[in-house]
């Protein structure tokens, strides 16, 4: 077992999401930043949809109760023991205390194991949903006290580098790849130039829903109100105050705001990443 000794504000149990359910309404949901998420399974020799903690917002403190293998990271500093870490992969001793402290560069991080997180699954997934408050662990954010199995390490893992994605220049706008979308042609050159020219911000009011941002308004021709129609994590919906919202991996299955655009799949992964305030510009792709 992992035991939670101090929670951080947001961090929730998170593999790949689910396979199926959206003709149910149920999201893809997961790890924002599926790449990432990946990525830390394939150095720890794990299946790549293994489940991890989702982890945010602030330093936390994890007891194993069990020798292990683990990675954090490098979104945020972690300590063994009161120990500085500097390698990717840390063995954690039976009783080992591991503290995470976020830096300020991404906005989660990903703390994995050898065997991955044994939460029962459910209609395919580990992950945590907390708009329906199922999945994951009791359907909810990790809390103080709470307390995860580890699951069986592979029989001969082949261990890999954590070869993270690259990441831009903290201080540079974030350029993302989209798409057209469903309602490309409700919005006039001028409008489309607009978006496709200008810079916009990560609101402070972003969640896993949703990224809402702050800009330049792109008005459609029409009433931006539709009958409601499928939609999908990427999609770029423009509300009637003219603000995008980019959809994320929890968002919702329908949606009634036309769509301009949708940013590409690894390129969403990177938008997760975005802190508040962080600047954004679109290249159609």
């Amino acid at each position: 077992m992992i035991e939670v000794v101090k929670a951080p504000p947001f961090a929730t149990v998170q593999d790949l999401g689910w396979p199926t359910g959206r003709a149910m309404g149920l999201p893809r949901g997961g790890a924002m930043d599926p790449v990432l998420l990946e990525r830390v399974n394939r150095a720890l020799g794990n299946d790549p949809g293994a489940a991890a903690i989702e982890w945010a917002l602030g330093p936390g403190t994890l007891r194993f109760e069990r020798a292990a293998s683990a990675v954090v990271t490098f979104g945020a500093a972690a300590r063994l023991d009161g120990a500085p870490q500097h390698k990717v992969l840390i063995e954690v001793p039976l009783g080992g205390v591991l503290e995470i402290v976020p830096k300020q560069e991404e906005r989660f991080t990903y703390i994995g194991v050898r065997g991955g997180l044994d939460v029962p699954p459910l209609m395919g997934s580990r992950s945590t949903y907390l708009p329906g408050a199922f999945g994951g662990y009791l359907g909810r954010r990790l809390q103080a006290g709470d307390r995860l199995a580890i699951g069986p390490e592979p029989e001969q893992p082949t261990l890999g580098r954590l070869n993270l994605p690259l990441r831009a220049d903290p201080t540079a706008d974030v350029v993302l790849r989209v798409t057209r979308g469903p309602q490309w042609d409700r919005f006039d050159g001028a409008a489309r130039d607009l978006f496709f020219a200008s810079r916009y911000n990560v609101s402070s009011t972003s969640d896993r829903m949703g990224y809402r941002l702050t800009g330049p308004a792109v008005p459609p021709q029409e009433a931006a109100t539709l009958p409601s129609e499928a939609a999908c994590p990427g999609a770029i919906q423009i509300p009637d105050d003219g603000q995008p919202i980019v959809l994320m991996p929890d968002g919702p299955t329908v949606g009634g705001y036309p769509k301009l655009g949708v940013v590409i799949q690894e390129d969403l992964a990177r938008l997760a990443q975005c802190q508040p305030g962080r600047g954004l510009r679109f290249r159609e792709v």
